[in-house]
């Protein structure tokens, strides 16, 4: 059995949830098997698109509730968040993937949909054999600690300040 680690994905550059998905797109061509958890995401981006070419390899699950960055999360998007903790911890228990991704999850953590305490012990959950990434902005230095792997996203230059808006199939 093959030692799993712990990567983190964070920082305030563009590519966090790009780098999981083409990590997700390597397992999957070397026969592994893959998990998607997108917390704080209700809608359908365009990699999801991408992962149905993928479907016997890699499934995906969104825990998020709707848009709420600019507005106080309400009890729904905490509902939704922490139903995608428990579901972590069944796909855990399911021994049927080798890579499970926890996309945005640090996210989560910074607007208070779950606690840091109950990811922590998440991570200690993990089984042996799976390869663990988180992403998301804002990682917490305890999480970093636990982490094998991290590698840190940083903006330099983002079209976004002059005013080009999210594009599909690039951004979203």
């Amino acid at each position: 059995m093959e030692k799993g680690y712990i990567h983190v994905y964070t920082g305030d550059g563009k590519g966090k949830t790009t780098a999981a998905i083409g990590l997700a797109v390597r397992a999957a061509g070397a026969g592994k098997k893959v998990f998607i958890g997108q917390f704080v995401k209700s809608m359908e981006y365009s990699e999801l698109n991408s992962m149905t070419l993928l479907k016997d390899s890699i499934d995906i699950e969104l825990f998020g509730h709707g848009c709420f960055i600019t507005k106080d999360p309400d009890p729904q998007d905490i509902a939704a968040a922490k139903a995608g903790l428990g579901r972590i911890k069944e796909i855990f228990h399911s021994n049927r993937y080798q890579v499970i991704i926890l996309d945005e999850i640090t996210i989560a953590i910074f607007y208070q949909l779950v606690g840091l305490e109950e990811v922590l012990s998440l991570m200690d959950e993990r089984p042996y054999d799976v390869e663990l990434v988180l992403t998301g902005r804002y990682a917490p230095e305890e999480i970093l600690d636990r982490a094998d792997l991290v590698t840190e996203m940083k903006e330099i230059k983002h079209y976004y300040t002059q005013g080009v808006l999210s594009r599909e199939g690039i951004d979203r």
